[in-house]
């Protein structure tokens, strides 16, 4: 659209469709244990491994759904300084999160260093276990050869770990953090 001075006016947000206004559809029943991480969460993590530099970084997780048996999930973080100040930005992966079974799920993440995790684990309650099944890699991106993640909901926020083992180095901690709801809503889920 353009307005009478000829330029751009924002869009809407949702458009309507000739059906009716946009919903959101029900969170598909398979998804219900893992339902509490639906939305954006923001917050700061540590970082470090033997072959680099330890660091800080802020982060933004969205886990989103569209009634389907999934959840869509992205992640995009910055390098912060020492008052928090985004220096850079810094690891990007999305993907999607299946549940296959009453507490059994699916994940498979893409990075764009090249490099494709596909997990498997489960989830009790609200914590999350998964570890690779297959890490995959471009020939020009680094040597990853298994991950771990633990994720879970601590009061309102979403805390998680990820170990790594990567160019020559056995499985330990790489990333940890702990996230809060970005639009300052609690979201709710199993106890």
């Amino acid at each position: 659209m353009y307005d009478a001075d000829s330029t751009v006016s924002p869009r809407p947000a949702q458009q309507p469709s000739k059906n009716g206004p946009v919903t959101t559809p029900d969170l598909h029943p398979n998804l219900e244990h893992i339902g509490w991480l639906v939305g954006t969460w923001g917050g700061l993590g540590v970082g470090g491994y033997p072959t680099i530099e330890g660091f800080r970084y802020e982060q933004e997780l969205t886990f989103s759904h569209d009634g389907r048996p999934f959840l869509a999930y992205e992640s995009r973080a910055w390098l912060v300084d020492d008052d928090g100040d985004r220096i850079k930005p810094s690891g990007r992966e999305s993907g999607f999160w299946r549940a296959t079974g009453e507490r059994q799920l699916e994940v498979v993440l893409a990075h764009p260093t090249g490099i494709v995790e596909v997990y498997v684990g489960e989830s009790t309650f609200t914590k999350i276990e998964l570890a690779t099944d297959v890490v995959a890699r471009t020939s020009t991106a680094k040597e990853v050869t298994g991950l771990k993640r633990l994720y879970g909901k601590v009061e309102d926020d979403l805390a998680y770990a990820v170990d790594m083992a990567a160019v020559g180095q056995p499985l330990q901690s790489h990333l940890s953090a702990r996230l809060q709801p970005v639009t300052g809503q609690i979201l709710t889920g199993p106890p």
